[in-house]
């Protein structure tokens, strides 16, 4: 049994209810209402599906989950190719109901495969942001050891200031110890030299501000600037940048890691005796492959707003929408817009650093 499941039954209060939005994403709403079956049946997750009854009705039929998958109905859904503007005009798409159940109090969170821009669009008019937050941030768990890395923006903020970075380090510093158990995370910005001074205006400002900041409340264990290179190194706990780069360099590291276990796939298979030799290595193989499937660790948790959203992979399948499924109800149980939101108290409350910023760089 899962520790969620051993959490749920031995506590008197129901467990948290999560949305999920089941026309986003590339295999939706198939693999989605598979996926929250899964979530069910492995972690005894309380679930409601967002999107068309017509088509979710005999999907959940199939399932054999009419009774633990009640569908909430809404009208439209975005498309993949839709961005922002379609989900800020469109108030009956599956997402826009979703964030309506959270707004409500009927729903704690919401998990989505749909469009990044659209969901985060719809997620900020919608929810809001927290007090004080200039702009959420997407954060994603990269699978570093001995524990993960946080990395954000990963693509909520294409374009950003340097106070917004400020503010991601402290919204990444409060998800590590809220989800992570990292009492004390080293922060870094990403840039592309790890010399003090390197990088373009945005990242130098921003490590400016961090180095000046980092001894006032709350603190920031503040170490500078990593490199490209260092994403996988895990010197730091939370690597701060702005959305296009986050997600380009997110991108990157994607690829690489599906190339070179194409490769290693070739190499393990070019001769009967590298066939045999991979037989006794087959269970390590597995789990290295495992540790960094995105399928493995749920999504993005979008960061910074009156509420848990978590983006999933768009090509997610059932097993990537059941992590999905977990990972809200694990942060909604950690209570994690509550400790955010004490986190960056301090920084909302109109920081010094604030008033310290060169106007000619806004």
């Amino acid at each position: 049994m899962s520790s969620a499941a051993t959490a749920q039954r031995s506590s008197s209060a129901p467990p948290p209810l999560i949305a999920v939005d089941a026309m986003g994403g590339d295999h939706a709403p198939r693999e989605v209402v598979a996926g929250a079956a899964q979530a069910v049946r492995e972690h005894g997750l309380r679930l409601v599906l967002v999107g068309r009854t017509a088509e979710l009705a005999p999907l959940v039929a199939a399932e054999q989950a009419a009774r633990e998958l009640p569908i909430v109905h809404a009208e439209e859904a975005l498309a993949m190719h839709e961005g922002a503007l379609a989900a800020w005009r469109r108030a009956r798409s599956s997402v826009a109901v979703g964030c309506k159940l959270i707004r409500q109090g009927t729903a704690a969170a919401l998990v989505s495969a749909g469009s990044t821009g659209g969901v985060v669009s719809a997620a900020t008019v919608r929810l809001r942001t927290l007090p004080g937050v200039l702009r959420p941030a997407l954060a994603l768990v990269l699978p570093t050891r001995p524990t993960p890395t946080v990395l954000l923006d990963a693509g909520a903020n294409a374009d950003a200031k340097p106070e917004m970075l400020v503010q991601f380090a402290h919204l990444g510093a409060a998800y590590a110890r809220t989800g992570h158990g990292i009492a004390e995370p080293r922060v870094g910005i990403l840039t592309i030299g790890a010399e003090p001074g390197k990088g373009n205006k945005l990242a130098r400002r921003a490590a400016e501000l961090l180095s000046a900041h980092a001894a006032e409340e709350p603190r920031l264990d503040f170490r500078g600037n990593i490199e490209g290179h260092d994403l996988l190194a895990g010197l730091v706990d939370v690597v701060v940048t702005d959305g296009f780069t986050g997600n380009v360099a997110l991108k990157s590291v994607e690829g690489a890691v599906s190339f070179a276990f194409e490769e290693i796939r070739a190499a393990l298979t070019s001769s009967p005796l590298a066939r045999l030799g991979a037989l006794f290595q087959r269970r390590a193989l597995r789990e290295l492959q495992a540790r960094f499937d995105s399928e493995t660790y749920g999504g993005a948790v979008l960061l910074g707003l009156n509420g848990t959203v978590v983006i999933a992979h768009g090509a997610s399948r059932a097993q990537g929408i059941a992590q999905a499924c977990l990972l809200a109800h694990q942060l909604v149980v950690g209570r994690i817009t509550d400790q955010i939101r004490r986190g960056v108290a301090g920084v909302s409350r109109t920081p010094s650093w604030l008033h310290r910023l060169n106007p000619a760089e806004e």
